[in-house]
């Protein structure tokens, strides 16, 4: 193919693929522990039971059989950690950075549907949740690995073999949410997204991938946790986008 040609697959292949998903639900990883856990859920690793991701479910979930939702209307959102072997990578600057804005993700999508409070009270749940793996991308090696043709075979392979876009970061989180005034476990979650094959945010800063996860997750756990106390769906319908 001429230079020209090249130019011209490149640019119809970034209009393709500006479309597709900018994070994908994955398999979760195993870290250490019962079942893959990293031991911030502690004993409540045996009430898991594997998901569906191919649904947009996580990886492994419960929910309390006899958790009466729809009498929750208000929220505490606890400090995201990281917690586990698998974050020691990660700079403790960047931990801070990015328990950060995962704070404000979580606040701002719970907040959209719930009164999001500090102090328990009766109708109130509380939310912990731990970054246990997180990945970071290589942004101009994936910006060209998904718009020049010859390298996205080569990024197609390796994606096949890995999971995961090549050179795209990725999150694990280990989340559990309790009733705030009892502290009875309400519901727990294991769950891993990976950057996906959007060419928007393929050349985003190194930890782009993982606020992407961290904007979608919280989004998606305000929504289903809304559905449940609206009584708008059960458990087993979840989720609801």
């Amino acid at each position: 193919m001429t230079k020209p040609g090249i130019v011209v697959a490149g640019l119809v292949a970034a209009v393709l693929l500006g479309a597709c998903a900018t994070t994908t639900d994955a398999p979760v990883k195993a870290t250490e522990g019962d079942k893959g856990g990293s031991g911030f859920l502690g004993k409540d690793y045996a009430r898991l039971t594997p998901g569906d991701i191919n649904k947009n479910q996580a990886g492994l979930r419960y929910f309390n059989p006899s958790a009466q939702w729809r009498q929750y209307s208000k929220i505490i959102v606890d400090p995201v950690t990281f917690w586990g072997d698998e974050v020691g990578k990660v700079s403790p600057a960047d931990q801070q950075a990015l328990s950060t804005y995962f704070n404000g993700a979580l606040e701002k999508a719970f907040g959209e549907k719930f009164q999001v409070v500090t102090q328990p009270a009766p109708g109130t749940l509380k939310l912990q949740l731990a970054v246990v793996d997180a990945e970071a991308a290589t942004p101009g090696l994936r910006t060209i690995s998904m718009v020049v043709p010859q390298a996205r075979l080569l990024t197609t392979v390796g994606s096949m073999a890995s999971g995961k876009q090549v050179f795209a970061g990725a999150l694990q989180i280990e989340a559990r949410l309790l009733d705030a005034s009892t502290g009875q476990l309400m519901s727990a979650a294991v769950a891993r997204s990976v950057g996906g094959s959007s060419i928007k945010t393929a050349a985003q800063w190194e930890w782009g991938d993982v606020q992407n996860a961290m904007d979608a997750f919280s989004t998606k756990a305000a929504a289903n946790l809304y559905a449940l106390t609206s009584g708008a769906a059960t458990p087993a319908q979840l989720p609801v986008q």
